[in-house]
């Protein structure tokens, strides 16, 4: 039974709860006295008691210890890391895939309903396996040289010795069987081409992270395409979502050949390297990328595109030289485009705006921003790129409203 009666919870309270639903970021929400509670390693309609790990004025922070009702959605969890006191990477183990992905749908739905005031239903599409998917990782080692992730909300290392969702071509059990030094970022990439290359930093600091093993820059293939990505730059860490991602872009944007295109935050140039068929030899692409590696890994990808302009930079900073564009596609960072970007975009009256997300918070806020500007959204397709997380990555577009 419950330890506290009193409003006032205290850390280490074991409280007795309903489970409501799932919250934005991968937390579960209850109520005990009118308090709210981030539940963690919950699922929708379990009774469970949860002892209190933090305490606040608007919320509060708990841990399941025990389930007296568990939801018929309830497995065990596939990794024997993947626990309270364990890893804190993967915080949807204990869910049965398909259920993950309809509470996926719901966070979306909520934060749509509650950001943009739009009631928004989508299905969250299966990608692939929910294990074996991941092609990037960060693992980090504790004093004693161990291998492994940050515990939830902690800056202690559970150590691991391998970690289910990545690729085999990753082959982490085998890094993390070596001598490491202590307090080392381990930076770990496997190509679509067979490549692994492992780069190492100190975990204090903003040291540049060193290659020990495997090429700079690895080599990418998707749907025939070639492209360079340097260790540095961003690339999609599941091992089908440049293809999927791609080829939803290209059927969202409709793009035309003469079409003057924008690949704003375009990283190494993934969605650039599909649309120069779609534009032909009379269209342009611009790519704007923030990171000087990407943009310089963009210029080597597509040095033989006269038609491709690539241009380092902070978007909000370098839109204002564009002074017109057929279509716009952004991939921001997880924060999204914001207020000031998504005005400039809608300034130059694109007849398509493609909008790749992987935080449907952001992607709703910047939708009532774009709402705001005269352009509706015209379809949104969400796929299950991290499998056994609460991470979701989206995809919307929008047109232009028509005026009656």
């Amino acid at each position: 039974m419950a330890s506290n009666k009193s409003s006032a919870l205290k850390i280490g309270d074991l409280i007795d709860v309903s489970i409501e639903k799932v919250a934005h970021g991968g937390h579960f929400i209850a109520r005990y006295n009118g308090a709210v509670i981030f539940v963690r390693h919950a699922i929708p309609g379990e009774q469970c008691t949860v002892e209190i790990t933090s305490t606040g004025s608007s919320f509060n922070r708990g841990d399941v210890v025990a389930i007296s009702s568990p939801s018929e959605f309830r497995v065990e969890a596939p990794c024997q890391f993947s626990h309270r006191a364990g890893c804190g990477g993967c915080d949807f183990q204990h869910i049965d895939p398909a259920y993950q992905r309809t509470l996926k749908s719901h966070v979306i739905t909520e934060q749509f309903s509650r950001i943009a005031k739009k009631d928004i239903q989508v299905e969250v599409e299966e990608v692939g396996p929910a294990v074996g998917w991941r092609t990037r990782a960060i693992a980090t080692t504790n004093r004693n040289g161990k291998l492994g992730f940050y515990k939830s909300r902690s800056h202690s290392i559970a150590p691991v010795d391998n970690c289910i969702i990545c690729v085999d071509g990753m082959n982490f059990s085998e890094i993390a069987g070596r001598n490491l030094k202590g307090d080392v970022r381990v930076e770990i990439s496997a190509s679509s081409s067979g490549e692994r290359t492992i780069a190492l930093a100190p975990t204090r600091g903003e040291e540049k992270a060193r290659i020990t093993e495997g090429p700079a820059v690895l080599h990418e293939v998707v749907e025939g395409r070639g492209l360079e990505v340097s260790q540095e730059s961003f690339w999609q860490s599941h091992l089908k979502a440049p293809e999927i991602l791609t080829q939803t872009v290209l059927d969202f944007a409709d793009i035309s050949t003469g079409d003057h295109v924008l690949d704003l935050y375009g990283g190494v140039g993934l969605f650039t390297a599909a649309i120069i068929d779609e534009v032909g030899p009379d269209g342009h692409i611009d790519l704007i990328e923030g990171s000087k590696v990407a943009t310089e890994d963009a210029r080597r990808n597509f040095a033989s595109n006269k038609n491709v302009t690539v241009a380092t930079g902070d978007v909000a900073k370098l839109l204002p030289r564009v002074t017109s564009a057929d279509v716009v596609v952004l991939d921001p960072p997880r924060e999204g485009a914001g207020k000031d970007v998504i005005s400039q975009i809608a300034a130059l009256n694109p007849r398509a705006i493609v909008y790749v997300a992987c935080d449907p918070a952001a992607l709703a806020r910047d939708t009532a921003y774009l709402e705001d500007h005269s352009y509706s959204l015209a379809g949104l397709r969400a796929f299950d790129l991290f499998p056994m997380t609460h991470h979701i990555e989206c995809v919307a577009l929008y047109e232009r409203a028509e005026v009656s």
